[in-house]
């Protein structure tokens, strides 16, 4: 960069190190007013680029907006930027949670941002944008998250083209995709590429024999010495089961830790814990001061710790999973950080953007189960989950550990180790309340547009493009032969056909007839046949069809291969013929017979249809006496005539076409398999690329069917439901104007209100505190109204829930009454961390039901009171000692 800025060189002068070429890069589009796109591996330093574009900021007296994929992540950048930049200039806003959110440096959840965004139209800078300069957008690969990442594209779509964007993702396979749709949907963008670490991984492959390189010198293929190796089997056939101590102290003894020990079940990594209790992995000096923390911990939260939770720690062993406190979450994630815990056994969640590098990731098995069964792990989520391997600033290198398993073996991790990453995907969809905000201040066509937008329906075209491409060749090629067709009369071609059509059914019905007087001919001529002498005049039917039939005289009777005998004739025109009773048209025992019949020549074979000449034909056929004509069956006959006058019609209709009439035929049927085929081909192109918008209207069908909108514009239920955020926003409106929850006491308001976002638990999940017999009774009545939408939902096919659980909402009451935390764990089998989940997502909710339009004072005291109630640690735990206030997005 030969020009630097006063922010830049000022920024610059505060590292304390030099800038790698793709941070260089990144920061020079941003200088040159360009969005970017970098695209780098996990620990490359991606977020110093953030940290330039916030530090710019500042310098102008401008804002940025940083977003996050996780409310974890958020809070760990505002410590982070609290640390950096001073307290005073960070903000927060979680959905939950907003403290101080006027100030320059504002973190916060994208679905927050995306919601802001809701409140202004397209392109423009609402109150809530003013004086923001740059938009970070972390972890942007979430965008591949199925059930939020839509969030990512809407954001994108929706900021305002002023506002430069830095979306930070892990290594993509279509960055440049990516970029190119940010051009033509933002405004300019760069897209910044580096595979380069500034900590290599390397690789091994853990089996019964040790720990092994996975990969050869190249780092490209699979080890030669694995070869044969990773089908390493004990008896009985089965693959070898490596323990977790085994696999650990093959860590402990190469100097590989602290690590990260990948496994995908919470009760997995929580039996691992159990499993390498009593290994020593501190040094005495580390051990004191683990529990010095550790104690002061315990004393802080002793009334929602308990010591057994806690007694793994003092070992340097931690589990780190969805299941576990966030406030022990938090604490483990800090402790790590600075060297104290040495093992981790974590989910595939830690994987997802926390900062929490290790020495050393373990990944346990290549393979997972999900909804859709089991499979194999993807690239991006192998390479997410080993790029946390490497401290940058500690360690030279990073290592990833892959296991010999009953499931996979070194071919597997090679294969995965070496793979491409994985392109990103647009999960986009359409929801009640994308469709309400659009609405309220945008025309159908307008929203149209702005759906059509989506990175999901950019992927769609170039993905549609051959498709295109053999449209537009079909669509050439019918065009040539309209051309070739335009002087022809259709109409007289299409005579044509169908006289050639009727000309080929009458032929056939012809030869039918044929059949049919043949076989009576037979019946009728089999009986004389039998009873007159050799020596008698017949016709043969002539061996071709016009010609007339064949004077000849039976000679000789053989056997034939039936029961009915064949015979050998002699005829007129010089030759023995063996016939069977079916090939002969006409017997004339009125005509004198032959007296004298020839000898069979050795040439003839006695099988019918065989024929020879008749040596001396002239010595035996003398004369041949006239015979009368044989005359068709009246219905052969008149057949034949039929078909006699429509090949004089067809004859005098091919005349008057100027070309032949056959290639006139053949072009009319290519143009009807063409326009067949255009048809079908544009009728799933449509399909394809309306996708989206079909989903926009069918959600504008129920909202219509519910009174959400009147026509195209919003009602008050569609204002109340735009101003929700949830899985199903109109569901939610629903309940909320239903009245049913009017009068509710804050603890059973929070209890309903429980029901309607709690996803459904697994089957094992079981609750001793019963459902208060009020709340059930209003839920219940909300139950014809969820039907309804169901139906409706189905019937569009909508796919969006409808949470109605009730299971567990007695843990939100007694909560919300001061039930205190280790009884309310104590009426459960649900981990904490997934009691803290329901109680967050209950409360979440109650806070938006103040902020949504047309509710009743009654309705929003109470769901202040209720949030009030559940708002206490450790539910409140992500930012201790802070005082929170309502989070709201206007």
């Amino acid at each position: 960069m030969s020009e630097r800025s006063p922010a830049l060189a000022d920024f610059l002068a505060q590292l304390p190190f030099s800038l790698d070429a793709f941070q260089e890069a990144a920061i020079a589009a941003l200088e040159a007013g360009r969005s970017v796109v970098v695209c780098a591996p996990t620990g490359s330093g991606k977020t110093l680029i953030g940290e330039y574009a916030i530090h710019r900021a500042l310098s102008r007296q401008q804002r940025v907006f940083y977003t996050t994929p996780l409310k974890a992540l958020s809070n760990q950048k505002l410590r982070d930027f609290q640390q950096q930049f001073g307290s005073e200039q960070v903000g927060l806003l979680t959905g939950d949670v907003s403290i101080n959110r006027d100030a320059p440096i504002l973190v916060m959840t994208t679905e927050i941002f995306r919601n802001m965004l809701y409140g202004t139209s397209i392109g423009e800078v609402g109150t809530s944008l003013a004086g923001v300069e740059v938009v970070v957008l972390d972890e942007c690969h979430y965008m591949n998250d199925r059930q939020r990442g839509t969030v990512w594209e809407e954001s994108i779509i929706y900021c305002p083209p002023e506002i430069q964007l830095v979306a930070l993702s892990a290594t993509i396979a279509n960055g440049a995709q990516l970029t190119d749709w940010i051009k033509t949907v933002h405004g300019e963008a760069e897209l910044i590429y580096s595979d380069w670490r500034p900590i290599p991984l390397h690789f091994y492959f853990c089996n019964g024999k040790g720990l092994v390189p996975l990969l050869d010198g190249q780092r490209k293929r699979l080890n030669p010495k694995l070869h044969g190796h990773s089908e390493t089997r004990r008896r009985g056939g089965k693959r070898e089961f490596l323990s977790i101590r085994y696999v650990v102290s093959q860590l402990q003894q190469r100097d590989m830790l602290p690590a990260i020990y990948f496994i995908f079940s919470r009760r997995g990594c929580d039996q691992a814990v159990q499993d390498v209790q009593g290994m020593n992995l501190l040094t005495e000096s580390e051990k004191a001061t683990l529990a010095a923390r550790v104690d002061q911990f315990l004393a802080q939260h002793q009334e929602i710790v308990t010591p057994e939770i806690i007694a793994p720690l003092y070992q340097g062993i931690a589990a780190h999973h969805a299941g576990v406190l966030p406030v022990v979450k938090t604490f483990v994630e800090t402790l790590f950080q600075e060297g104290l815990i040495k093992l981790v056994f974590a989910t595939e969640t830690l994987a997802a953007g926390i900062n929490m590098p290790a020495r050393t990731t373990i990944i346990s098995t290549l393979s997972k189960r999900t909804d859709s069964g089991h499979r194999l792990l993807t690239a991006s989520e192998f390479l997410q989950m080993a790029g946390r391997a490497g401290r940058r600033g500690m360690d030279t290198i990073g290592h990833v550990v892959t296991l010999q398993t009953p499931f996979e073996g070194a071919n597997e991790a090679a294969f995965l180790a070496t793979a491409a990453p994985d392109p990103l995907i647009s999960q986009f969809t359409p929801s009640y309340g994308m469709v309400l905000n659009l609405l309220q201040r945008h025309t159908l066509a307008e929203a149209k547009e702005l759906v059509e937008r989506s990175f999901g329906q950019y992927l769609a075209t170039l993905h549609l493009t051959p498709q295109r491409q053999a449209i537009a060749t079909l669509e050439a090629e019918l065009k040539t032969i309209q051309q070739r067709l335009v002087t022809i009369d259709r109409s007289q071609l299409a005579t044509y056909q169908k006289l050639r059509e009727r000309l080929h059914q009458d032929q056939r019905l012809l030869k039918i007839f044929q059949q049919q007087a043949e076989q009576e001919r037979s019946y009728e001529l089999l009986p004389l046949l039998m009873a007159v002498p050799l020596g008698t005049w017949v016709h043969l039917k002539p061996t071709v069809a016009e010609q007339p039939p064949l004077p000849a005289v039976l000679c000789h009777q053989v056997a034939g291969s039936g029961q009915l005998p064949h015979w050998v004739c002699l005829a007129a025109d010089g030759r023995f013929y063996v016939v069977a009773v079916e090939h002969i048209l006409g017997i004339y025992p009125d005509r004198p017979p032959l007296s004298a019949l020839p000898p069979l020549p050795e040439t003839l074979t006695l099988r019918l249809g065989h024929s020879c000449p008749a040596p001396n034909t002239e010595q035996w056929l003398t004369t041949v006496p006239e015979l009368p004509p044989v005359l068709p069956a009246p219905q052969v006959a008149a057949q034949a005539a039929k078909i006699a006058d429509l090949q004089a019609k067809l004859h005098q209709l091919q005349a008057s076409f100027p070309q032949n009439v056959n290639s006139l035929l053949r072009l009319v049927r290519r143009e009807e398999r063409l326009l067949t085929e255009l048809s079908d081909r544009q009728q799933k192109l449509n399909l394809q690329a309306q996708r989206h918008w079909d989903q926009f209207l069918a959600l504008v069908g129920a909202l219509q069917d519910f009174g959400g909108l009147n026509e195209l514009t919003p009602t008050p239920l569609g204002e109340m439901a735009a101003a929700l955020r949830g899985e199903n926003e109109l569901w939610l409106a629903l309940a909320l104007a239903s009245g049913e929850l009017e009068d509710l006491p804050p603890h059973l308001l929070a209890a309903a209100v429980a029901a309607l976002v709690t996803e459904t638990p697994r089957s094992d999940s079981w609750c001793n505190y019963p459902i208060a017999s009020e709340v059930e009774e209003r839920l219940a009545a909300l139950s014809p109204i969820r039907r309804r939408l169901f139906q409706i939902q189905r019937r569009r096919h909508i796919i969006f829930p409808l949470w109605y659980e009730w299971d567990l909402i007695g843990l939100v009451e007694h909560w919300a009454l001061g039930t205190p935390w280790n009884e309310l764990c104590a009426q459960t089998n649900l981990d904490a961390g997934d009691i803290v989940r329901l109680l967050r997502r209950t409360l979440d909710f109650l806070s938006q039901i103040p902020h949504a339009p047309h509710t009743s004072p009654q309705l929003r005291q109470g769901a202040q009171q209720a949030r009030y109630l559940l708002d206490r640690f450790p539910v409140n735990d992500l930012l201790e000692g802070v005082e929170l206030e309502a989070a709201t997005l206007t």
